[in-house]
């Protein structure tokens, strides 16, 4: 019963939402053929109030590998910040047109963080994400494409053989993501398949290198 117990606790790495999704219409992405990405600052729905800041550090890698332009995020937030966009919303309503012409950038991608949080069990903790994306043309404001991503991390947890021991050390670990649950991975991983997945990933960019297409 106390093995039982502890294989249902025992931690794993879920990924959702791109196992079933059907493949995307990418003929308006491909159409308007973007070399440049803006990335603007990320509305944030969840609670986490440095979670747009943590996120923006994840995604412009896997852009620029994709083959895209991608204009250095700190230096958007600070010419927004002049130009009276120093808020999320407000730029996420402003015409991408607008946006796009203080930068002249061919395509603009916004982000929508929905969920950043970790929920706990006694044994366990799980880390969770969940992002929205959004890539429009420049020059017209239509969508070019969408996606969602969700993700959630559970710590694994090694079984000995020793259930008191494996309960201590089950306990210590969800003590640990508690007290400084780690984000970061989830993101980059959420980026990864979002951006590259066949079926839904974007197409590879006029500056992918030569031999990774």
């Amino acid at each position: 019963m106390k093995k039982t117990i502890l294989l249902m606790l025992a931690g794993s790495l879920f990924l959702t939402g791109c196992v079933h999704t059907p493949p995307k219409d990418l003929s308006r992405f491909i159409a308007a053929n973007p070399s440049s990405i803006l990335v603007v600052p990320v509305v944030n729905e969840s609670v986490e109030v440095t979670a747009p800041d943590y996120f923006l550090s994840t995604v412009t890698i896997p852009l620029a590998e994709r083959g895209y332009y991608v204009f250095p995020v700190n230096l958007v937030k600070r010419v927004l910040e002049d130009e009276g966009l120093s808020d999320a919303n407000l730029v996420s309503s402003a015409p991408a047109e607008k946006v796009c012409s203080l930068f002249g950038s061919d395509a603009i991608l916004y982000v929508t963080i929905k969920e950043w949080n970790a929920t706990y069990l006694v044994f366990s903790a799980t880390v969770n994400v969940k992002l929205g994306y959004v890539i429009k043309d420049c020059k017209t404001g239509e969508t070019l494409w969408k996606h969602e991503q969700a993700m959630a991390y559970t710590p694994q947890n090694t079984n000995t053989g020793n259930p008191l021991g494996d309960l201590v050390a089950m306990a210590v670990s969800a003590a640990i993501t508690r007290a400084a649950p780690n984000y970061v991975p989830l993101a980059r991983q959420a980026n990864e398949l979002t951006f590259t997945a066949e079926g839904v990933g974007i197409p590879f960019g006029r500056h992918v290198p030569a031999g990774k297409r």
